[in-house]
């Protein structure tokens, strides 16, 4: 049980068929039968590109439409509204209409002037507005669960679920943040990227993943811009009021935000799940994209959207 007397319910991505047994490399294999088999990226299903002229910015997004659903993907800090090739014709195929959009400084999106750089939960709300989306499930990664664990608190209403990987839910001040700080020194700012958002089973195993991860980057990574706001001050007080279903992921490798780190989280939200990754460092859904996605659609078709009154 939490603190807010909710239970945890934690899965581990681990393949139970394939424990202690010696797996035929003769067959054709998935990530869910040996979670290092490398993953084609799938051909992309037709989606709208556009330039939503918000207030104060201009932000580049796709969008597959539809009457489905919406799933709505917030990227990392290292990525933008490309990175989401494993993502987006499984959700599409399972029937939602799948956005993505990079936040302000990232690919096709305006930089933030250091004035009035804005916050990015709002710029998510004029978003789907602009979009004219009613409710939406919220996927995000890294430095993109700050932003939706931010629209989350201002805006519990607009959300049909959480979903947030390798990330402390822009927990800012008390005892998460400060495990958070302790565990990533000064002096690893000067390791590559790829180091801290790719584990080292992935690298390992997939060099070829490892150098479309780093061209992505290099693509949606513009180095301008100032850095954005959270509208919200979080900490672990906080986090007990979200009142949106939320799912916790990390990756057991994961440098920033260990297992540790996600179960301390989770002893604050209200109505969570959480799932540990086997084999996965800091970019669940690049390095496991099979699980990830499984497991998203699974916990977001627990909680769809409810019929009007009087349908």
């Amino acid at each position: 049980m939490n603190q807010a007397g909710q239970r945890i319910k934690s899965y581990d991505a681990a393949a139970p068929d394939n424990e202690g047994k010696t797996v035929n490399q003769s067959k054709s294999l998935t990530q869910v039968d040996d979670p290092m088999v490398p993953m084609p990226i799938p051909r992309q299903v037709p989606a709208k590109e556009g330039m939503a002229e918000l207030p104060g910015t201009r932000l580049g997004y796709w969008d597959t439409g539809g009457d489905g659903e919406a799933v709505v993907l917030l990227h990392p800090a290292s990525g933008s509204a490309l990175i989401w090739l494993y993502q987006q014709p499984v959700f599409a195929k399972a029937g939602y209409r799948v956005i993505a959009y990079s936040r302000r400084n990232y690919y096709n999106s305006d930089p933030a002037p250091e004035d009035n750089p804005g916050t990015g939960s709002e710029d998510l709300h004029n978003l789907i507005e602009f979009l004219g989306v009613k409710k939406f499930h919220a996927v995000a990664s890294a430095a993109g669960g700050s932003v939706a664990t931010d629209y989350a608190l201002s805006h519990p209403e607009r959300l049909l679920s959480l979903t947030v990987s390798s990330n402390n839910l822009a927990a800012r001040n008390g005892y998460i943040a400060e495990t958070a700080a302790r565990i990533r020194p000064k002096e690893t700012e000067s390791l590559p990227r790829w180091y801290w958002e790719l584990g080292p089973s992935y690298r390992a195993a997939n060099p070829e993943g490892v150098q479309k991860w780093v061209e992505l980057n290099h693509q949606s990574v513009t180095g301008k811009g100032a850095r954005q706001k959270l509208a919200n001050v979080v900490t672990p007080a906080k986090l007990e009021t979200l009142k949106v279903p939320a799912l916790l992921m990390t990756g057991v490798a994961d440098l920033a935000t260990p297992p540790s780190i996600t179960r301390m989280i989770a002893r604050h939200v209200p109505d969570n799940e959480v799932s540990i990754v086997a084999e996965s460092g800091h970019s669940v859904y690049w390095e496991r994209p099979e699980f990830f996605n499984r497991t998203v659609l699974e916990f977001i078709g627990r909680h769809p959207n409810p019929p009007e009154r009087g349908s």
